[in-house]
């Protein structure tokens, strides 16, 4: 790899560097070029936004939301008035899962793709740039994705088709990091849009033959399918993957407790490789892994973070070491939107993402820091 590669791998991971050196001032930063995107909106212009708005003006005009209310203004979007909520006309539609309830849909700008494509590519090149071995990034990426195409909307005077986000993102943006999705996020579509467990097998026979001979280093997706995906080869074919290929990192997402629950059992299938836990959703690339420390770092650059705790709503960076609280992320999508889980500061910018926010959740996490007698 040339020198100038090696510098175009830092520019992607300098401004997350350089945000979590200074926060404050990254948010700052971050806020105003948010509030630029929603002057351009039907919503943010009778909230008056501007660029001039301090954090707790932006506040008191912009209340917390959820899917639910923003729903209406989606619903805007499908019939043609997309300004409603967006500052340009949506490149696509994707879809949640529908793990914790309904599953919502969702448009999604070209801006909002770029920064799936930045953010996300940052816990690559993060982690092989800290290992100081670029040769996962010329290897192939297992593609364990969800469909890109479960049914159609209405999109203004046409119809488009829509998809679960992960599939979505993995056709749209083939290429991440300058390493390959194998296979192609079109052989998964072939297969069709279900998520029942035989569609999963289906899909998983179909990656195992496609891929069994490629040079596969790097897995990357959703915890719980990468685990099923590594069962189905090891009871399918006799042998547990780490026997067909050379897996170095597995980038894992959607689920707590990725380091404690999940990379263990991982190791034991795919072998000795390097777990790196990256926060996405629908929404966006939060956070990932930036050492060997099991937590996450938040683009600050990026998004807007907020955390609604027990002594009132705070901005993210500001919480102490044990403080914890519901967290609230503005985007390029929506701004103060609630997005359902529990975040717990670990000191240094790191962060723990627990759980959703439900009362089992907090049951068990006042369990934990009894028993480990940690008061904060």
């Amino acid at each position: 790899m040339s020198a100038s590669d090696l510098e175009l791998l830092q520019l992607v991971v300098k401004p997350w560097y350089d945000s979590l050196s200074d926060p404050a001032e990254a948010q700052k930063e971050a806020l105003k070029k948010l509030l630029e995107t929603y002057s351009k909106t039907d919503y943010g212009k009778t909230r008056g936004a501007t660029t001039s708005l301090t954090t707790e003006e932006y506040r008191q005009r912009f209340p917390p939301v959820n899917y639910s209310a923003m729903k209406p203004l989606i619903q805007r979007v499908s019939k043609g008035e997309y300004a409603a909520l967006l500052p340009e006309p949506p490149a696509a539609w994707v879809s949640t899962r529908g793990t914790t309830g309904e599953s919502k849909i969702i448009p999604v700008t070209n801006e909002h793709l770029s920064q799936i494509l930045f953010c996300g590519a940052r816990a690559i090149v993060n982690h092989v740039l800290k290992k100081g071995d670029l040769s996962s990034l010329q290897a192939k990426v297992l593609n364990l994705n969800f469909p890109s195409t479960v049914g159609t909307i209405q999109n203004g005077d046409k119809s488009s088709t829509y998809g679960y986000s992960s599939g979505t993102y993995a056709k749209l943006l083939q290429s991440f990091a300058g390493a390959t999705l194998v296979p192609k996020q079109e052989d998964i579509d072939a297969l069709g849009s279900g998520i029942t467990k035989a569609d999963w097998e289906a899909r998983f026979d179909l990656t195992y033959r496609l891929t069994k001979d490629e040079d596969v280093r790097v897995c990357m997706g959703v915890a719980p399918v990468l685990l099923a995906f590594a069962r189905y080869v090891a009871h399918r074919y006799g042998k547990p993957p780490k026997q067909f290929w050379r897996i170095e990192s597995i980038f894992c997402t959607s689920v707590p407790k990725i380091q404690w629950k999940y990379a263990p059992i991982l190791r034991q299938f795919f072998g000795a490789a390097d777990v790196r836990e990256m926060y996405s959703a629908t929404e966006g690339v939060f956070a990932q892994q930036i050492d060997d420390l099991p937590y996450v770092s938040p683009n600050y650059d990026t998004y807007v973070f907020e955390a609604v705790t027990r002594n009132g709503t705070k901005m993210l960076h500001e919480l102490k070491r044990g403080e914890w609280g519901r967290l609230l992320v503005s985007s390029c999508l929506f701004p103060r939107y609630n997005i359902g889980d529990l975040i717990e500061c670990m000191g240094r910018q790191y962060f723990r993402v627990f759980g959703r926010a439900r009362l089992r959740t907090l049951v068990e996490h006042h369990l934990h820091r009894a028993l480990t007698r940690w008061f904060v």
